[in-house]
Formats: structure tokens, sequence, C-alpha cells
């Protein structure tokens, strides 16, 4: 296939799955052979084997990261610090897309950006919802599980010291009972007890900003 029929065809795709071609058809090998040629001439952007991306000017549709990665790795979604700063519970941006799975651990880096992936427990794949940006579908947890996903992954003991400096913000957005509820899931006394150090930030939070 040439290059300008290639765009004409798939540029309207924020990502290319390979999958999408014919299994067996007479020209797939053909394609992905090219597919790789044009990696090397920066016409396109390997995230990963089988997932590609235009280069810039030949993109047509804004890439909506949490779609990419939900497609680097299945099944995944988006927590920890990456989902608290998309909820607006942290100040600072976070550069690396920080997603759980149920699979093996890994990390992709590539233009498109810096992915990583942690494994999590099946009983814990679990307090994410799905998000849709133009057309593009990614999976980010809720505030609640982002913070107690970052404090059971990371074997945190959690402190009032621990969570100012993390800077913990906006925490109307945080809902106590689902916390305490999602806290329990986890069947950990250690994460029960970080769930209560989060309620107790949360009341001093709210009191601060009264005398304010």
């Amino acid at each position: 296939m040439k290059w300008d029929k290639f765009i004409d065809e798939y540029s309207i795709l924020p990502v290319i799955d390979t999958d999408i071609f014919t299994a067996g058809a007479a020209n797939s090998r053909t394609l992905k052979v090219q597919l790789s040629r044009w990696v090397k001439t920066k016409k396109l952007i390997q995230a990963k084997r089988g997932i590609y991306l235009f280069a810039e000017p030949y993109c047509r549709t804004t890439l909506y990261e949490p779609y990419l990665a939900s497609l680097l790795k299945r099944p995944s979604y988006i927590s920890m610090e990456k989902a608290l700063e998309y909820h607006g519970l942290i100040p600072e941006a976070v550069p690396v897309f920080t997603s759980l799975t149920t699979k093996r651990q890994g990390r992709f880096v590539s233009e498109a950006g810096v992915f990583a992936y942690r494994h999590i427990k099946k009983p814990l794949f679990w307090g994410y919802s799905s998000v849709t940006v133009n057309g593009q579908t990614g999976f980010i947890a809720f505030p609640e599980k982002a913070l107690l996903d970052l404090f059971y992954l990371n074997g945190m003991k959690v402190s009032q010291a621990y969570l100012t400096g993390l800077r913990l913000q906006s925490v109307a957005k945080i809902n106590k009972d689902k916390l305490f509820a999602y806290a329990k899931k986890f069947k950990s006394a250690g994460i029960l007890r970080a769930a209560k150090e989060v309620n107790k930030y949360i009341e001093s939070y709210k009191d601060e900003e009264k005398t304010l």
C-alpha cells in the first residue's frame, strides 16, 4: 500500500492497532513491513509492537492518552498519581501514565509518552470508570481508589505529614463513605488505617478553609 492511500484510509484513527488488518490477508504481512519502514522514516510512531500513531503532521485526530494506555496493556486502568492529577487532587502535572493491570508489569516509552503498568491482584481490579473523549475511551480510577492503590502498591505508612507532603487538595471530591467501603474491600488493616488518616486530613483541611 502506498503512503498516500494509507493516510486516506487510516489517518482519522488516533491509534492504529494492527489487529484491524484482516488476519491472513494477502497484503497483511507486507503492510506490517511497510509500517516498520514508516516508523524508521518518522512518519509513524510505534508505541509498542502492533500499536502505531501518526507522527506530525500526518495525524488528523488528537490523541486521548488514557485511550492509548488502555490499548498498550489490557485490561488496565489509570490510577495512583496520574489519576490523582486527573481528578485535581494534587497540583503537580504527572508525566508518567501509570496504570494497574492484572497482567505483568511493564513500561512503554515513545514519542507518545511514558506508560507504566503495575501489577495488581484480580480481587483488587475494580474502582474505575470509563471516560470517553473524542470518541476514545480510557479507564481511570475513582479518586478514592487511586489513593488506596497508591498506598497499597507503594507500601506507604500513611500519616498527616505524608498527606501534607503529597499536597492533597480539592478533598471535597473524596467521598468518605466510598473511601471506607473501598478500604474494607482491600481486607488490609494498614489500608483501613490509611483511610482513617485521609478522613482526618479531610476534616482538618475543611477546618483550615473555614478560618481563611
